[in-house]
């Protein structure tokens, strides 16, 4: 069995890559099957975000590059500063993964968090696109422990 046990950055052209949504880009050791069918143990130490372009290094030296999928997403500007942050607040409050950027925010498609935006004035545009969301306070983007 093919495993990859390690990750790096790395400008070498890879043998072959990985498409993932975001989900799925946060594993420590699972069966994976690369974009031209590749099946690999994913075999890495520690769970670990998968980001995009990083390489997976393979027991016999190829590396297979992860790539972030398209994904259904929510563009949110607004019409000044202020009224962003009160929209962010709103997203963070309800625990959403989000993509921060200079002028803008992307979050996952939901239609309900959709029509909640719409009633707050927030300029909203669907879109396809990947998903990297901002990784948290802490560096861990995914994890969740605290009580309300």
């Amino acid at each position: 069995m093919i495993r990859a046990s390690s990750i790096i950055n790395s400008e070498v052209t890879p043998a072959d890559t990985i498409t993932l949504p975001y989900e799925d880009r946060y594993r420590r050791r699972i069966m994976m099957r690369s974009d031209k069918g590749l099946n690999f143990l994913l075999d890495l130490p520690k769970t670990t975000e998968l980001t995009n372009g990083i390489n997976l290094v393979l027991d016999d030296g190829r590396h297979i590059r992860v790539i972030a999928a398209k994904e259904n997403l929510i563009k949110i500007s607004a019409k000044d500063l202020r009224h962003l942050l009160e929209i962010t607040w709103h997203i963070g409050n309800r625990h959403l993964a989000c993509e921060i950027k200079d002028n803008h925010l992307l979050i996952k498609y939901d239609y309900v968090i959709l029509d909640m935006l719409e009633k707050l004035g927030a300029n909203v545009e669907k879109l396809e696109s990947p998903f990297n969301p901002h990784g948290g306070a802490y560096g861990f983007g995914r994890t969740h422990s605290h009580d309300h």
